[in-house]
């Protein structure tokens, strides 16, 4: 019998060994949804209780039994992935979730708990009294194959057989497909390490491209909800990433492991009711997310509003009662002293009426009294009209819409001329798309919903009075509108907040998360030589204020483990072009495979790129990114258009910025010298690009400038 024979036998009794478990586990697993099947029907069968009380236990019973059988369902894929053999000749199955038979023996342990952490922790330097770790490889219910890591060779048995390459080098050559999935059976040491930090306070997790930072962010997710469900699934956890691309691959890592009790947003739809996934250009985003632009903000939101009266005058008895600009603008101040905008809006009646009296010198007048001239006046149209168009409720949305027509009067001196320009050019292009702002938008609008306060809930049509006078004609019902004008926007916490790709976030970002987060533990993934933010000392300042109070862990990822040695050898020497300090990692493995370079003449580009992207199509059985310079993005997609209608599942078009956090077997980059011209941060973001590459990577150009800078 030869070797290859030898080992593909005993692969294939390790196969069917383990198979015989994993039957067992599934018919548990079966055992438990039809349990849980049948809770959720029995619950709804209660629906005829008319109780309260029996209402509440009948919805409570589905609510738990739902998500038991969520998870039961989630978890059904690839259930069990690991098994260690220990040196007492025992043996842990460890899995998605755990299962226990009909006798709560252990059958699978979820790899969570803690008495999973040694199929994570041990190493060949340090086994830890484990023998052989395997990895089951399953498609579905079936398991397909094993790799196995020989741990402790002194301790293993005369007949322990060791299958496979070992399981990471087996999974970093299999083909990428759209979507990130759990590494949960080939999580590392350090990884480990940082997925099961301290619950509190912040884990900021760094290292290289490849390192894998965003998969081991997500398990950590994972694990805080195992290792305190009740608190996590009430407060919430929100997973916040680069762009709507990048969410739309990690969406199955989580649901995956089971868990689907989780928020994932963009940057650009972390405000209810606001959603953008279009980047500005340069000069206007590191304007936008400034903290120069905070000032602007706080200015606007005091400001008087377009229109507003400029003077009041009212006719009392005897008395001509005057209110001009100058006094107005000192009630004002008066107000926005203690109050938002919005939340003074139930104030400013008084505040106005109080000015008047002051002004009743008439005897007739002075000797009916204040509370007569207080009920004529807050029922006299002209009053009510002056006061609803003198302190109107304000839209965030709105207010931040007039930002192009009051730019110059409030910048005073924050922005330069041309930061004004693109500015201006910025919102006019998103005024000619009806109003859809910018990813960079988003965090002023989130500030000046913050500035302004909560919008006060509509009138009522049945109301005769208008809600904005009911609190001083009603005095009883001051409190409670105030309390409802407090509770909602500062309401928005979550129990913990983890936000990938933190090294592009701008001050104003910073600041719309912290306020998701005053209360919450954090988990922060980023590598400050792949930042688009050309100010990282300012973005620096922002996050240490966003992180106040809060305890530090930090976890360095040293090993990369996507790219090729020959792709990152490039990459690094990109990087150090514009990042001398550039935190590079360790690439794990070779393919003999060393970046291409092509150069054409102008007419020929488009020619060329259609032609290496069939090709790389041809010579990869996973994912493709042609990633060209932004200004470019829509004439390379119409001349690779025919061969993404062919490959729908394998072929992108991207520009930089939206490669962040995705890898890709194959990546075509075009027209590097533009890309790095698109911006200040343009050496990074090549970097960043170069970086998606699993297997081969080509560019094509009309120069090689880029090149000759690298060496």
């Amino acid at each position: 019998m030869s070797e290859r024979q030898r080992v593909s036998s005993a692969e294939q009794r390790a196969i069917a060994a383990e198979q015989a478990y994993v039957d067992v586990v599934y018919d548990r697993l079966d055992e438990s949804a039809k349990v849980a099947t049948s809770l959720v029907k029995e619950g709804y069968a209660r629906g005829h209780i008319g109780n309260e009380g029996g209402l509440v236990e009948r919805d409570a019973m589905v609510f738990q039994a739902q998500r038991r059988l969520s998870a039961l369902n989630a978890a059904h894929d690839g259930l069990v992935f690991g098994r260690l053999d220990l040196d007492d000749a025992s043996a842990r199955y460890i899995g998605r979730i755990g299962v226990r038979d009909a006798d709560r023996e252990i059958l699978l342990i979820d790899w969570r708990a803690p008495a999973a952490s040694l199929f994570y922790q041990a190493t060949a330097q340090e086994p830890q009294g484990v023998v052989r770790r395997r990895v089951l490889r399953s498609s579905g219910q079936r398991v397909v194959g094993v790799e196995d890591d020989l741990l402790d060779a002194d301790a293993a048995p005369d007949d322990m057989e060791i299958v496979g390459e070992g399981a990471l080098l087996a999974s970093l050559s299999r083909a990428r497909d759209t979507t990130m999935h759990s590494v949960v059976a080939t999580i590392q040491k350090e990884q480990d390490e940082a997925i099961r930090a301290p619950v509190r306070g912040a884990t900021i997790i760094g290292g290289g491209p490849g390192t894998g930072k965003t998969v081991v962010a997500l398990h950590r997710a994972a694990f805080l909800l195992y290792s305190d469900r009740r608190r996590f699934e009430r407060g919430g956890v929100l997973v916040v990433g680069p762009s709507s691309v990048f969410m739309a691959y990690i969406e199955r890592v989580l649901p995956s492991l089971g868990e689907t009790a989780v928020t994932l947003r963009s940057l650009g739809e972390i405000v209810d009711g606001v959603g953008a996934s279009d980047h500005d250009e340069s000069v206007a985003a590191a304007a936008k997310g400034s903290a120069r632009m905070l000032t602007v903000l706080q200015r606007l939101a005091r400001a008087p509003q377009p229109g507003e009266p400029t003077s009041f005058r009212y006719f009392y008895k005897d008395d001509v009662l005057t209110l001009d600009a100058r006094q107005l603008s000192g009630i004002r101040r008066q107000l926005l002293a203690s109050l938002k905008r919005n939340r003074a809006y139930t104030r400013a009646p008084a505040a106005v009426a109080a000015a008047l009296w002051r002004q009743v010198h008439g005897e007739r007048a002075l000797e009916n009294g204040e509370e007569e001239f207080l009920e004529v006046l807050t029922s006299d149209h002209r009053f009510i009209d002056f006061i609803e168009a003198w302190w109107p409720p304000v839209e965030a949305v709105e207010l931040w819409r007039t930002l192009p027509l009051r730019l110059a009067e409030l910048a005073d001196g924050a922005f330069d001329a041309e930061e004004i320009a693109a500015l201006k050019a910025s919102w006019a292009v998103s005024a000619q798309e009806g109003g859809r702002p910018r990813i960079e938008d988003v965090p002023i609008i989130d500030e000046l919903r913050y500035l302004l306060g909560e919008v006060p809930p509509p009138q009522e049509e049945d109301d005769d009075i208008p809600r904005q006078l009911m609190s001083f004609e009603r005095r009883e019902r001051e409190a409670d509108d105030e309390l409802r004008a407090t509770t909602s926007i500062e309401d928005d916490g979550y129990a913990h907040v983890l936000v990938d790709e933190a090294q592009d976030l701008s001050p104003l970002q910073w600041r719309m998360l912290g306020r998701r987060g005053r209360q919450a533990s954090w988990t922060i993934v980023g590598d400050p030589a792949q930042s688009s933010w050309p100010h990282p000392e300012e973005a620096a300042s922002a996050r240490a204020e966003a992180l106040r109070g809060k305890d530090e862990h930090v976890f360095r990822l040293s090993t990369n483990y996507r790219n090729s040695a020959e792709v990152y050898d490039l990459a690094a020497r990109v990087a150090k072009v514009a990042i001398p300090d550039a935190d590079l990692a360790d690439a794990v493995r070779r393919t003999d495979e060393e970046p291409e370079h092509r150069w054409v003449a102008d007419a020929d580009l488009q020619d060329c790129v259609v032609d290496s992207a069939r090709e790389l199509l041809g010579r990869v059985d996973g994912t493709v990114a042609v990633v060209t310079p932004r200004a470019a993005l829509e004439e390379t997609r119409e001349s690779v258009a025919p061969l993404l209608a062919e490959h729908p599942d394998r072929l992108r078009v991207l520009d930089g910025l939206d490669t962040k956090g995705l890898e890709f077997d194959a990546v075509m980059v075009v027209e590097p010298d533009a890309i790095i011209a698109e911006s200040e941060a343009g050496w990074r973001t090549f970097y960043v690009v170069l970086t998606r590459a699993t297997q081969l990577l080509v560019t094509v150009g009309t120069s090689e400038t880029w090149l000759s800078r690298v060496g």
